[in-house]
């Protein structure tokens, strides 16, 4: 199976100013990760794209795949709590050019696993796109057990999974079982390494927004057999990473780029601006890392 996204691929975020999209700004963090990411993946969790109206999610996806231009894939999230809503939102992202599909397990309401496996089917029945299925538990209060993900990998365009619940166990469990083409990344950039040495394909980042070349790097590294430098990078990278999620994302990393000047720190409510002392914490571990703050 081809990798969907190129080893590693950034969550990106969606810029606001004064409440509104910034579509200026946005335009140069797609350039910019044109040539240091694999490939994007627009409105997902980061993108805080629940607090997005369905015309911002609509233009947001459209803005980013004609920036983008084929010049790398684009993976659009089109995952809902409602399977119907989610149905709508993929043959959107098809009609608009996506390469492929991210769909997070339905939240609030939840359901069965044999519930899941149902909603995954459907999703993928109403379109051609290579979908990745989108485990994060601590997010949606859903898992996806690796028999889940076995069933799943069995439709025909359903390609991989975005693993992010944290337990190493489990991926362990779900590359043990499933095809070896089924594409398993992981979702927490602070297993980027360990996942890979179990033979996961990369890694859909959240730090990637303001460190692109070097998470690819590790991504790279370990896929040329430069352990030692992946392993390495990795551990001086973590504290970083730890303080990226020292509030909810994309809270913490949206902060970091706008003491980066790379777009402004501005989140939408229900999210709120970074604690005081928390910032403190992030330009100690920024600063720790290299980054000049």
């Amino acid at each position: 199976m081809k990798d969907l996204i190129n080893g590693c691929g950034v969550a990106l975020v969606t810029p606001f100013v004064n409440g509104e999209v910034d579509y200026e700004t946005l335009g140069k963090l797609v350039d910019m990760h044109v040539e240091r990411s694999g490939s994007i993946i627009v409105a997902g969790t980061t993108a805080e794209t629940p607090a997005l109206t369905d015309d911002e999610y609509h233009e947001i996806v459209r803005f980013v795949i004609d920036r983008v231009a084929k010049r790398i894939p684009v993976i659009a999230g089109a995952g809902s709590n409602c399977t119907a809503a989610s149905v709508k939102k993929a043959k959107f992202c098809e009609e608009a050019g996506a390469d492929g599909l991210l769909l997070v397990t339905p939240y609030y309401n939840k359901t069965t696993q044999r519930g899941l496996i149902n909603h995954y089917r459907m999703i993928a029945e109403s379109t051609s796109l290579p979908i990745i299925v989108y485990s994060v538990q601590a997010r949606t209060g859903m898992n996806i057990e690796p028999s889940t993900v076995l069933e799943l990998s069995k439709i025909n365009n359903i390609v991989g999974i975005k693993e992010a619940s944290g337990n190493i166990s489990q991926v362990a469990e779900i590359l043990r079982i499933c095809p070896k083409d089924f594409l398993v990344y992981s979702g927490n950039d602070d297993m980027i390494v360990p996942l890979m040495s179990l033979g996961g394909h990369g890694v859909i980042s959240v730090v990637a927004n303001i460190l692109p070349a070097e998470t690819k790097k590790i991504v790279d590294d370990y896929n040329d057999r430069n352990i030692d430098e992946a392993r390495d990078a990795q551990l001086n990278m973590n504290g970083l990473i730890n303080a990226l999620f020292i509030e909810t994302n994309p809270i913490p990393v949206k902060e970091a780029m706008g003491i980066m000047n790379l777009c402004s720190s501005e989140v939408r409510e229900p999210l709120y601006p970074m604690s005081d002392e928390n910032r403190h914490k992030l330009i100690n571990e920024m600063r720790r890392y290299g980054i000049n703050c």
